[in-house]
């Protein structure tokens, strides 16, 4: 449902350029990763494809059913996971998915109380979220994005905070309800995270 062409853009912090003359073309119903070490610039990058930045040259293009979806306006057809967005923790759970999905749609069939389930959280979804662990925090994260009626996912580091059985549950929910939406996922494990991936986009290559 969304193409994405990303025409020959780079960016730069004051005089130092995180990456330069990037090309390259995120097809629908496609899963991608984008890899790197840490530093080299990943989640700036998938940051201008949320259109959170704006590139200091180039151009990102966004085709939604055939028809061009102007940057300020992308927000409205993603979610993005990354560790540095926060969940508000004077929330309980019901509360934060019920602020979240009065923005966003559920996927079809299904609902909150069926969320909560999937997240085996039923016996402390009264407790405000500053009492959760990371890795439960981390969950919520992911349904929230997963959950949401949307065809662009971005995910920057999502198994961070996750025990093998929180990998598990991931790569499980992205099987049953990520459909044929586009996924784009920052990355410097190219194992676990990014299995699923039938494209590559090597950051370090478009390093000045």
């Amino acid at each position: 449902m969304i193409r994405i062409e990303i025409q020959d853009i780079g960016k730069k912090f004051n005089t130092e350029w995180i990456f330069r003359h990037v090309n390259y073309t995120f097809e629908d119903h496609l899963a991608y990763a984008i890899l790197g070490r840490n530093g080299s610039g990943k989640s700036t990058l998938l940051q201008v494809i949320a259109g959170n930045l704006y590139p200091t040259t180039g151009k990102v293009k966004y085709i939604l059913s055939g028809k061009e979806v102007a940057p300020e306006k992308i927000f409205q057809h993603l979610t993005i996971v990354a560790p540095y967005l926060e969940l508000i923790e004077d929330f309980t759970l019901r509360e934060m998915l019920d602020f979240h999905f009065s923005f966003k749609s559920i996927i079809p069939g299904h609902s909150i109380p069926k969320i909560i389930e999937l997240l085996g959280f039923n016996k402390i979804g009264k407790n405000p979220i500053r009492l959760f662990s990371s890795g439960m925090k981390q969950r919520v994260k992911l349904v929230l994005a997963v959950l949401s009626d949307v065809p662009l996912l971005l995910l920057d580091e999502p198994t961070m905070n996750l025990d093998q059985a929180g990998v598990d549950w991931y790569l499980n929910i992205l099987e049953k309800f990520a459909g044929n939406r586009t996924i784009i996922v920052c990355s410097n494990i190219q194992q676990q995270e990014t299995s699923f991936c039938s494209g590559k986009l090597l950051i370090e290559d478009y390093k000045q």
